[in-house]
């Protein structure tokens, strides 16, 4: 079956407006009719947009992005306890991939990428137009840039890898777009992830990874799982930094109090993901 994601990203673009919209006035919770008003699109053309995008009705949807849901599924949910007790690698129930993560080794780092080929490429995704990277050893990057200049944005990601060499490939990575998000063309597949980071910084990605689909956690309990509790300050400064979103959960950490705290890519994309995520693992159940 073709993956359609040209169309998922234009439409992701409306949806993104209505979440913005719905965020800028929950305490005045707006009608359906008036979220359509405000995208300039009649009732019925707003329900059959959301209805292909998401799967399910704008109604249905709309209740995976309260406060009241977030509080919930922390208070049913003992995350990373459970998911410490499974192991790193288990699949997820979204994308059905096996994630491997490998950390470059300290000496690695240091040469700032030297001798490794980064391939990359931008494509369009059901949460907008992404930017794309891997090397021979595994996916490096995976960043929203719908938003961003995509020259400066190359720009200043080569300048982070320096010493390596690039190729854009968009045949090869679009490969990647499919296996991460076209979940019935990845089953039992595996993907590898290379992080490039501080010793810090890969602990809380691979904190992150613990985090199964459908669930949250808190700045706080991912602090206390790689053993340092008073550090939530800079445990969100290491999420913030993330080099591969989606597949790194960074958007399924929030506050403790249901607010869902920042994201490096919007606040309104991570609403999208997390209730996208809530609408396919409650289908799945």
């Amino acid at each position: 079956m073709k993956n359609n994601f040209s169309q998922q990203s234009k439409d992701y673009a409306r949806i993104e407006k209505a979440i913005q919209f719905l965020g800028e006035n929950f305490q005045d919770q707006p009608s359906l009719q008036e979220v359509a008003q405000k995208l300039k699109m009649s009732e019925f053309h707003f329900q059959r947009l959301f209805q292909r995008w998401a799967g399910i009705s704008p109604k249905k949807f709309l209740q995976y992005l309260t406060k009241e849901y977030a509080k919930a599924l922390l208070k049913d949910s003992n995350i990373l306890e459970v998911s410490y007790a499974s192991g790193l690698s288990g699949p997820s129930r979204l994308h059905d991939l096996f994630i491997n993560y490998e950390a470059m080794t300290p000496g690695e780092y240091k040469q700032k990428a030297k001798g490794l080929i980064i391939d990359y490429g931008f494509h369009p995704t059901p949460f907008g137009e992404c930017f794309i990277a891997s090397t021979q050893r595994g996916l490096c990057q995976l960043s929203f840039i719908d938003k961003l200049d995509k020259r400066k944005y190359l720009d200043d990601f080569k300048k982070s890898w320096k010493n390596a060499q690039f190729n854009l490939d968009q045949e090869k990575t679009a490969g990647f777009v499919r296996k991460i998000f076209a979940p019935q063309s990845s089953r039992k597949e595996s993907l590898h992830l290379i992080g490039k980071g501080t010793n810090f910084q890969i602990k809380v990605w691979e904190a992150l990874l613990r985090i199964p689909t459908g669930g949250l956690s808190t700045y706080q309990t991912i602090a206390k799982s790689i053993g340092h509790p008073r550090a939530v300050r800079a445990v969100g400064t290491a999420i913030g930094n993330n080099p591969v979103a989606y597949l790194i959960p960074c958007h399924r950490v929030i506050r403790g109090s249901g607010h869902l705290g920042g994201y490096r890519w919007g606040i309104a994309r991570k609403r999208a993901i997390l209730a996208r995520e809530a609408a396919i693992n409650c289908d799945l159940s």
